[in-house]
């Protein structure tokens, strides 16, 4: 990753953190539940979750991503997704780039190269990102065309349906152990509460939140809800699109 590209500039802060990380037991626990072709769940990753992984704040979290959302499990463990059998790839194509780079400064690079390009609806250029952040595609590949990277969805699949409450929702964001539901603006307050470390960051001190302009009071944002049916045709043309990108034409 070249650090000096206005589109990944922001995440540069990512290599240098773990010097300064507090102790494992004094991070605040971030996980985000979400499915790599839901809108709301991309524009969460591009415009929200940044807020927390710059500066002072990085050191004091553990932020765990589990892709897998509203997906549903089948007979035989076979699963369908929401939006469609792309979205199942996707999910899987971030399951496998969260395994085999294990740390956030390897992984979240590449997730979020990919969830801009579904902000942009551009999703089918995501292998540009290899190329954008010099990485090798290969154990990506490997992994979600082999039996690994639907091991590691049903993983993901035990996880989310895990949760206590069960999300409704996604994006779904959980702060050590409790959801925020859709108060996305207050996410860095969330952390900050959540810290019971003794080295406050400056951005959790009260002069400092004060000190951040109010944003207007803003509707009910848009989320992908669970029980959401996608139209027969969108299912369709999501199945002709994955097989015509598998033959190559």
């Amino acid at each position: 990753m070249v650090c000096s590209t206005t589109t990944f500039s922001l995440l540069c802060y990512l290599f240098f953190f773990a010097l300064f990380s507090p102790s494992q037991s004094q991070k605040v626990s971030v996980e985000l539940y979400y499915e790599s072709l839901c809108p709301d769940s991309a524009d969460f990753i591009v415009n929200h979750l940044p807020k927390i992984l710059s500066d002072d704040l990085l050191p004091i979290l553990h932020l765990t991503l589990v892709p897998w959302g509203n997906a549903k499990l089948k007979t035989n463990n076979n699963f369908t997704c929401q939006h469609g059998p792309y979205e199942c790839l996707l999910n899987t194509v971030e399951a496998c780039a969260i395994n085999i780079w294990p740390e956030l400064n390897q992984n979240f690079p590449f997730i979020y190269c990919v969830e801009t390009l579904v902000y942009e609806n551009k999703q089918k250029k995501w292998e540009s990102c290899f190329d954008k952040l010099s990485l090798d595609p290969k154990p990506i590949a490997q992994c979600y065309n082999g039996e690994y990277g639907k091991e590691l969805e049903l993983q993901y699949a035990a996880e989310t349906n895990a949760l206590q409450p069960p999300h409704t929702y996604v994006p779904w964001v959980v702060v050590d152990g409790k959801p925020i539901y859709e108060d996305y603006e207050n996410l860095v307050s969330y952390v900050c509460e959540a810290y019971k470390g003794t080295d406050t960051p400056q951005s959790c001190t009260k002069e400092y939140l004060n000190s951040v302009p109010k944003e207007e009071a803003k509707p009910k944002h848009s989320v992908c809800y669970t029980e959401r049916m996608i139209p027969t045709w969108e299912l369709v043309w999501s199945t002709i699109t994955s097989w015509m990108e598998n033959m190559n034409f």
